[in-house]
């Protein structure tokens, strides 16, 4: 409660030389120094059931480190459900920037609480004031700024807490770190860049400043809702701690109290704060295949075609900036990638229940004189862009030469957005578009600061590049099945591009060069993005804004999806984002590179996203982007992908073909892998649906299912696929053998359904060859699968279904299966079945309202020590060829074949 005061893109993209920087930018300041700090006092405190108001006045000396302190705060606190505290410090005396509503909704916080009835408590000393979080059940301490003062400077906010030692932290995405975050001198930065290679140790493409924190005691979560740049940095120097360093705005923090012993809880309150994700469309769980580099329309036909031909299931054909006319947006290329061409393709997916999709960047051509390109001067007309601090359009350096950006907090840019997509993927006359791919978003710029000149450092940088290949014949027959697939050529490595030396730091006067001066690796605040004096139409500044750029462009593409289909879902996939993207959009994890260690770091990046940020349509360009992959390497990729929630094979021009056709061992890994996901896909649809429902990741590290297995608490190697997967890929070269982890539990092969005990201890599995990966089920489930794979995901939804009745140690189990038409926002009909199994009796029970007209094949049940006297199913005794049982695997089959539109009961007994 309250307590009373006095209480205690990529390497071509040119912006390679950010990934180069041997400098640090950030401003070191001795922690000591800003603990010297004053502080503030707390006076006219003010209660009222759930909400707690104060003023807060400079308790001191002003220590002016940053910039003068403010001399007086307000204080906030609203105990806003029983789970959640809001606490927000604000200027009194001035406006400053929030993130807007329009941006970030918030929860409402009207109706509060009382403290008595709260999980967590909000306790505070008044002079010097600090805070802290309390467990209310057990009295822990969760979150406390004691010795640490608050500091609140124009430019400059600092909050400060104390951690247990050896926390386990997971969180403050996007970067390239264990999920399991170090605190020994660790600064994440949260900045967006374009981050080619996404170097380990850096600011990336998105931002999401939450963490959660794991005990055996509980997990809870913290979210700082702040746009501007910051740094958080976690120590263990006297003691460890968490420190954020932020340069612009309020401090506004949510307080989640999770639960003492479901760590997924804390995902769901979170949920409640940054948005329940999106529902996607059946069909995008599906293979997917781009890159960038296809040369014309015969090479993406070529590509469509060999995959038909190695028999591996292509469900989407994706295409980058390739076919667009000298790379500007809603163009193609008149003899490269031409109209009629494009949608004979489109055209030609469709007929075959397969799905297309293409690249939409943000950077417009800034073409005034050029009156054939008409998506500028429309959005010209609308006075659609952002403009630089003198009130012109700021000018950029993008693929298409020098651009202009739309300004998404302009009212008028959401018709200039919706309007192009109308026009350049109408269905009748343009490219017939099934979901849309938004990249270089941060906003991504190519142009070296000063740019003070940027059309000479677009001609210097050859911008729009020139074709280097002859445009094919415009006739050329197209979708040939050919085996002519395997490409042995090796290109040299990528060049180590020298770091530019005309890059300048600009003038250090607070917006340009704020005196806080944030870990970003790209250099000053501006570098290779929009200006950050860049103002929007509705007075805000790039400066504050700048994170939302990306989330805001997945949101207005999200609209102009739904506008082109009404009623139907979306699928986005977007490079940058900010807390609460997913429920606009999904996300890929940018421009990696086709290494081991990147394999390895795709899962905790992943896992960052799917479970902790309510991202979960998430996933890593299988194989790599960036270099050339291996044959082992893709192998072994490809069946890690086929467990990623956005499954997609992706590479860059510079780098050899990596279609999984290519080796014969990869295509095989392919189909094994895929097979599995499709026989899955379901059950982990159904995970989805609940996801959308109420928060629950689709993803889980494996201290989600073991809170209290201390073992658990790093691993980032192994995860759970939905509920009950468990997925333990092998992450070292050339291996066939891994170690995995298995918990005191009951667990069951995958590929055998035979037990596995499991003893809280390492397993060495041995003979993984390059065409398997290791999954075992978690005991306790009942897990709908699909019967047999098929081709596409439409064909896949016409196969019969089998339940896999898994006994926990308990010797009882439950599922869930949900569908619907795979497609519609609101679903006119859908089918909700919950199954349980206890005493030898299995019941699916629940609404069968979508028409699957499929069968339930046969039940399988796991763990079946003897074969049972009689079986049972819809009170019909069953014999014969009827049921089968394999002593050695100790499975039980029992053939069903009723249609599945009605309640069934199996009994064993």
């Amino acid at each position: 409660m309250f307590s009373s005061p006095g209480t205690r893109k990529r390497w071509a993209s040119l912006a390679l030389w950010t990934t180069l920087l041997p400098l640090s930018f950030a401003t070191n300041v001795d922690p000591a120094v800003l603990d010297a700090c004053p502080g503030y006092q707390a006076t006219n405190v003010k209660t009222d059931g759930g909400k707690l108001t104060a003023d807060l006045t400079l308790a001191g000396q002003a220590c002016n480190v940053f910039g003068q302190d403010l001399q007086a705060l307000s204080l906030s606190v609203v105990y806003e459900t029983n789970e959640r505290i809001h606490m927000k410090i604000i200027d009194p005396n001035s406006e400053r920037y929030e993130i807007p509503e329009s941006v970030f909704p918030r929860p409402d916080s009207s109706t509060p609480v009382s403290p008595s009835s709260a999980a967590i408590q909000f306790n505070f000393t008044t002079s010097p004031f600090s805070f802290s979080i309390v467990r209310s059940s057990t009295n822990e301490v969760l979150f406390s700024t004691t010795s640490h003062p608050i500091i609140f400077e124009p430019q400059y906010l600092r909050v400060k807490t104390s951690l247990p030692d050896n926390a386990n932290l997971y969180g403050f995405g996007e970067h390239t770190n264990p999920f399991h975050l170090p605190t020994d001198n660790l600064t994440l930065t949260l900045w967006s860049r374009d981050a080619p290679g996404i170097p380990p140790g850096t600011n990336l493409y998105g931002n999401h400043p939450v963490y959660f924190e794991h005990r055996t005691t509980g997990t809870h979560g913290v979210l700082f809702l702040n746009s501007n740049g910051m740094d958080v940095k976690l120590s263990n120097v006297n003691g460890t701690s968490l420190e954020y360093n932020a340069i612009g705005g309020v401090l506004d923090f949510y307080f989640f109290a999770g639960s003492e012993s479901d760590p997924s809880a804390v995902a769901r309150q979170y949920a409640e704060v940054a948005g329940l994700p999106a529902e996607v469309p059946y069909w995008s769980f599906g293979l997917h295949q781009c890159r960038f580099g296809y040369k014309d329309f015969v090479d993406v036909a070529g590509v469509i075609s060999k995959y038909a031909a190695a028999n591996i299931p292509l469900e989407t054909m994706w295409t980058d900036i390739d076919y667009m006319d000298r790379r500007r947006i809603f163009t193609v290329d008149p003899q490269y990638f031409p109209l009629a061409r494009m949608r004979e393709i489109v055209d030609f997916l469709h007929s075959h229940d397969q799905h297309f999709v293409l690249m939409t960047d943000p950077a417009v051509p800034f073409l005034p004189d050029d009156a054939d390109y008409a998506p500028y001067h429309r959005g010209k007309d609308l006075n659609a862009y952002l403009k630089a601090a003198n009130g012109s359009d700021l000018i950029a350096i993008v693929w298409p030469g020098v651009t202009v950006y739309p300004d998404w907090f302009n009212p008028n840019t959401t018709e200039f957005w919706n309007n192009e997509f109308q026009i350049f993927y109408s269905p009748e006359t343009g490219i017939d578009i099934d979901g849309a791919w938004i990249d270089m978003n941060e906003p991504s710029n190519f142009c070296n600061l000063p740019c003070d000149d940027p059309f000479q450092q677009a001609r210097d940088q050859n911008l729009p590049p020139p074709r280097s290949n002859p445009p094919p014949d415009p006739n050329a027959p197209i979708f040939q099945n050919t085996t002519d697939t395997k490409r042995d050529v090796i290109f040299p490595p990528l060049p180590i591009l020298p770091i530019a030396t005309d890059i300048q730091l600009q003038k250090r006067d607070g917006i340009l060069d704020p005196p806080y001066a944030i870990n970003n690796r790209a250099g000053p605040l501006s570098s290779k993005t929009a200006s950050v004096d860049a103002m929007h139409a509705n007075g805000l500044q790039e400066y504050n804004t700048h994170n939302l750029y990306g989330t805001m462009m997945s949101s207005a593409t999200r609209t102009a999806l739904l506008a082109r289909r009404p009623g139907k879902r979306t699928l986005v996939i977007t490079r940058s984002t900010f807390a609460g993207a997913g429920n606009h959009t999904g996300k890929w994890l940018g421009d990696n590179i086709s290494a081991w260690d990147q394999y390895r770091f795709s899962i905790a990046g992943m896992l960052n996203f799917a479970t902790i940020s309510q991202v979960p349509m998430v996933g890593s360009d299988i194989c790599g982007f960036n270099g050339n992959t291996t044959e082992t390497l893709c192998a072994r990729w490809a069946m890690l992908g086929a467990f990623y929630p956005f499954m997609r094979n992706h590479n860059s021009d510079n780098s050899i073909s990596q279609e999984y056709y290519v080796w014969d061992l990869v295509a095989e890994a392919a189909r094994n892998a895929i097979n599995t996901r499709y026989r899955l896909l379901d059950y982990f649809y159904t995970a989805f649906h609940k996801a959308h429902v109420d928060g629950t990741p689709v993803l889980q590290p494996l201290w989600f299912k073991y809170a209290k297995d201390t073992n658990t608490f790093p691993i980032d190697l192994q995860f759970f696929f939905g509920d009950s997967i468990l997925v333990s890929p092998v992450t070292q070269e050339n291996s066939t053998s891994v170690d995995i982890y298995l918990p005191n539990d009951t667990f069951y092969d995958f590929a055998t359904l035979a037990p596995v005990k499991g003893t809280g201890s390492t397993v060495t599995l041995d003979n993984v060859n390059f065409t398997t990966i290791p999954l075992h089920i978690k005991g306790g489930v009942v897990l709908p699968l699909r019967v047999e794979s098929a081709a596409t995901t439409t064909a896949l939804r016409k196969q019969d279904f089998e339940f896999i009745v898994a006994p926990g140690q308990d010797g009882t189990a439950s599922g869930s299966l949900y569908m619907d038409d795979g497609e519609s926002i609101e679903p006119n009909e859908t089918t909700l079945v919950e199954m349980t199994f206890r005493n030898g009796t299995l019941n699916v029970t629940g609404e069968f309202g979508f028409g699957t007209g499929v069968n339930v094949a046969r039940v399988r049940f796991l763990g079946v020590e003897s074969e049972p006297g009689k079986v049972v199913v819809d009170g019909q005794e069953v014999g014969g060829e009827g049921v089968a049982y394999d002593e050695g695997r100790k499975v039980l089959d029992v053939v069903v074949g009723t249609a599945f539109d009605k309640n069934l009961e199996v009994v064993l007994s």
